[in-house]
């Protein structure tokens, strides 16, 4: 697209069309453009928007969304936030680092039990779910550290009722997920650009170890898929492409892969 920063909504819808001919998700990219000129707009660089009205009846892919995808760099900077109640320190680190190292979900990070946490082989077993399988993971050194404190100190101050669940609202109840959901968007700030929660976080997770070379079947385990195929829309064919195509005009990726 010539001229990125005065196309007309005709223009980007025969963009639009040409994604569809070659065979490509156009939703992706029209989450990108739609950035793009809210971008412009807010900037007083155009005073339309003309992809504000653009809706597609595309049926959805299940490759990764380009526009929420984070690496691994930027999932540490989860990690370095300061904290308002040090007693949630170390439980907080650990769900962070959960969902951005070993790409738990949310429903995995609530249903984990003291018992599932073996310091001494640092390992989590994380019990299957609806979707997920069942699955023993490596920590950390920072992880077991922050266990080893959690687990010894902050769990029993924390505790109000009885269970062996190893997350603890401040409350002093088991953790019901909405806890989590919220630690997460308390670091929206840091990418207002893009869906942060512990789906989008994953699905980076997930996405940056098949873009590093790392084995199908390996990262299938990882992942607790119960099938090949669901391991595979995560493979960033495709996404390299539309990167190339949309996000080189995005400025605010551009911005990002500039630091």
């Amino acid at each position: 697209m010539e001229n990125p920063e005065r196309a007309s909504y005709q223009q980007i819808m025969d963009y639009i069309g040409e994604l569809r001919r070659s065979g490509l998700d156009a939703n992706p990219p029209l989450c990108a453009i739609k950035q793009y000129y809210s971008y412009l707009v807010a900037e007083g660089i155009r005073g339309d928007h003309p992809a504000r009205s653009i809706r597609l009846r595309d049926k959805r892919g299940k490759d990764i969304q380009l526009q929420d995808w984070f690496k691994a760099e930027e999932l540490a900077l989860l990690l370095d936030r300061k904290e308002r109640y040090p007693i949630l320190k170390n439980r907080n680190q650990i769900i962070i680092s959960l969902l951005i190292w070993q790409g738990l979900t949310n429903g995995e990070v609530k249903n984990l039990e003291v018992g599932d946490i073996h310091l001494e082989a640092g390992t989590v077993h994380i019990k299957a779910q609806r979707k997920t399988g069942s699955r023993t993971l490596k920590l950390q050194p920072r992880q077991i550290f922050w266990l080893m404190n959690y687990i010894g100190e902050d769990r029993p101050r924390l505790l109000k009722v009885q269970t062996q669940k190893l997350i603890i609202s401040k409350a002093g109840n088991p953790e019901n997920g909405e806890g989590i959901s919220y630690l997460i968007g308390c670091c929206q700030h840091l990418f207002p650009d893009r869906k942060l929660n512990a789906k989008t976080i994953r699905q980076s997770v997930i996405a940056n170890l098949l873009k590093e070379g790392k084995d199908l079947r390996l990262v299938q385990a990882f992942a607790g898929h119960k099938y090949p195929s669901a391991t595979e829309k995560y493979k960033q064919t495709h996404t390299e492409h539309l990167k190339q195509q949309v996000l080189k005009y995005h400025p605010l990726q551009k911005e990002t892969k500039q630091k």
